[in-house]
């Protein structure tokens, strides 16, 4: 049986069993059967599968080109394309370019997006809590709340349409009453990230903010930036409800009418600013992203149409706004696994460090964790040995753990995991919906199923740009809107997707590329590690990378030469002969991370590292 084969990418209309295209496309004939089908109705996407598997009718609509054509279960298709080829049943097959199925936007702002209440919120209903102190803010708070400080923001310190608020603090319940006032006023937001190694000063004139509110403990921190940035200091408040020294809290702007929200139209949703969000800069110095109302709007109902099995009007969550959100204002091991058990959480949006905390450290056994249904990791990749090692521990919980993915860049999510029993463990999860992605090789060619490259993305959650980097913008977004990730990973025929590592952290050794992250993984299942971390080394006497693993001991364990060849050993032992830790084995008392679990390779270590056939290798500064 001949196959029709398209390099483009295809997806599947449910509604009226339409297979669509976008893309230019060129075809081959094979003589070699195919057995693989679509799993369902509702994937889309690359695969292979007759006609006839995808629905229970004898003909399909397949619009190629922006021609429609009709096809029956076997087609004359010389006059398709017009050249002499047998009859055939059409089949579909893979090119590892991915399209979700599409679903339609509201084209509002933000603060009209959430207000309008897509979730069946009542307004007396506690969306966030204080895990430390109680206190409750409820969706009715949070409107009105929002609007009394517009309306002060623009009559008591002129905020007007365009300007930028920055925000200095950790989590605050206060926080998204400030971010929604800022928005129905017309400005944009632009949030520190008090646990990132940011130069404060530099995002404070980057981003042109005019008004700060941040956290007492922050303020001196965020007084001095402010005076660098002219910024005075009658434009700073606080979190909290007291005065200090002199500086009025937030709540100060508050005005006895409510102020009537920035309304914006389909174009301005698009084009107009909401956030600057800062990169997490694990390589490099930070950059502002610039996100629109329309990316934000679009990547809440993206995520709201794909997770169909949470209920947000009966959920407690340690994240998202829809649902009850218990917050903290750092992470605490402790306090973390007291709130989970007091206010009997279900979901736990965290990221790996956190997953690592709750599989090996002994205080959480302290706790009763029961209520905990699920927990959802992003921000960094979530090994499969860790993911398998969780699920052990609580599996007597029933509790599933899955990841997500995404970047500052795409608003965040591009690729989720559906909350269900068959989670592939180590998978990021598929397309989200109006999501395309691509994955490319070294030398630019498209790749198939199960071919490592470069993940390349396109939707309407992609940012606008860097603030005011236009190269640094043209450099990672084509000129047909596809942004590139910098991120390694892959796709099975199912749709699942995964990430090997970040581009740029591949450790070259000779033809080979090593991925740290397959190495640390493997480091974290023995017994004797805390945590660790890998970078490449140079030796210049083999011109090339050697894997070199940075080591956090468990406390009872004593540092010595012997330690690091057992380690060495452990690893040689479940990798590729390439894959070796050449470079060594250096103990460190701590693995600098950002906040959300990023391995901060740019602060690691500078040391004598001996290597083969050169006494030391200087990498970067340790914290």
């Amino acid at each position: 049986m001949a196959q029709l084969k398209f390099p483009g990418y295809l997806g599947y209309n449910e509604s009226n069993h339409t297979i669509f295209t976008e893309v230019n496309l060129v075809y081959d004939v094979q003589s070699n059967q195919s057995t693989h089908t679509i799993p369902s109705l509702r994937e889309t996407g690359r695969f292979t599968a007759s006609v006839d598997s995808l629905i229970d009718t004898s003909s399909v609509t397949l619009n190629l080109l922006n021609t429609h054509v009709f096809f029956q279960s076997s087609v004359d298709s010389d006059e398709l394309w017009d050249m002499s080829i047998p009859k055939v049943d059409l089949f579909i097959i893979d090119r590892a370019k991915d399209i979700s199925h599409n679903i339609e936007f509201p084209e509002i702002g933000i603060y009209q997006y959430i207000t309008s209440n897509p979730y069946g919120i009542d307004d007396d209903k506690a969306i966030f809590i204080d895990g430390t102190t109680d206190k409750k803010l409820t969706f009715g708070q949070l409107k009105s709340n929002s609007k009394k400080l517009a309306a002060g923001l623009i009559n008591k310190v002129g905020f007007k349409r365009g300007d930028v608020l920055a925000i200095i603090s950790p989590n605050h319940i206060d926080y998204p009453v400030v971010v929604f006032g800022a928005i129905a006023a017309g400005g944009k937001v632009s949030m520190v990230n008090t646990n990132y190694n940011v130069i404060l000063t530099d995002q404070l004139k980057g981003c042109g903010a005019s008004i700060i509110v941040t956290h007492p403990d922050f303020l001196n921190d965020a007084s001095e930036a402010a005076t660098k940035a002219n910024i005075h200091k009658s434009k700073i408040f606080l979190f909290n409800d007291k005065e200090h020294n002199e500086f009025q809290p937030f709540s100060s702007l508050f005005s006895d009418e409510e102020f009537d929200p920035v309304e914006f139209t389909p174009e301005e949703a698009k084009s107009i600013t909401a956030y600057l969000c800062y990169s997490s800069g694990t390589r490099e110095i930070n950059k502002g992203v610039e996100l629109s109302h329309f990316n934000i709007v679009s990547n809440i109902a993206q995520l709201e149409d794909f997770e169909d099995k949470i209920s947000y009007k009966n959920t407690t969550f340690m994240g998202v706004l829809g649902a009850t959100c218990v917050i903290l204002p750092k992470f605490e091991l402790g306090a973390f696994c007291r709130i989970i058990q007091d206010y009997k959480v279900d979901i736990a949006p965290i990221v790996p460090p956190m997953v690592l905390l709750l599989v090996k450290d002994p205080i959480v056994r302290k706790y009763n964790l029961s209520s905990l249904k699920l927990v959802i990791s992003a921000a960094a990749p979530l090994s499969k040995e860790l993911s398998n090692k969780f699920i052990e521990t609580y599996g007597t919980y029933g509790t599933l753990i899955k990841q997500g993915y995404g970047s500052t860049e795409t608003s965040p999510f591009t690729h989720w995991t559906k909350t269900e029993k068959n989670i592939v463990n180590g998978s990021i999860g598929k397309l989200i919906p109006n999501m395309e992605c691509k994955i490319i090789s070294d030398d630019n060619q498209e790749l198939g199923y199960n071919e490592t490259g470069e993940i390349y993305l396109r939707g309407p959650n992609i940012m606008k740009g860097y603030l005011n980097k236009r190269k640094d913008t043209d450099a990672c977004i084509d000129s047909d809107g596809w942004f590139r990730t910098g991120d390694m990973g892959y796709v099975d025929p199912q749709g699942n997707f995964f990430i090997i590592d970040r581009v740029e952290e591949l450790i070259k050794y000779k033809e080979h590329k090593i991925a740290p992250a397959k190495l640390e993984a493997i480091l974290l299942t023995c017994p004797s590690i805390a945590d660790a971390a890998v970078i490449g080394v140079y030796s210049d006497e083999q011109a090339t990378e050697f894997p070199l693993a940075f080591v956090v001991l468990q406390p009872n364990e004593i540092k010595s030469d012997q330690m690091k060849e057992e380690i060495k050993k452990f690893v040689s032992q479940r990798v590729e002969q390439h894959e070796r830790l050449r470079g060594g084995v250096y103990f460190t008392e701590k693995i600098p991370k950002t906040c959300s679990g990023k391995i901060l390779r740019r602060f690691l270590v500078k040391n004598e590292c001996i290597l083969p056939g050169k006494k030391s290798v200087n990498t970067c500064e340790l914290l």
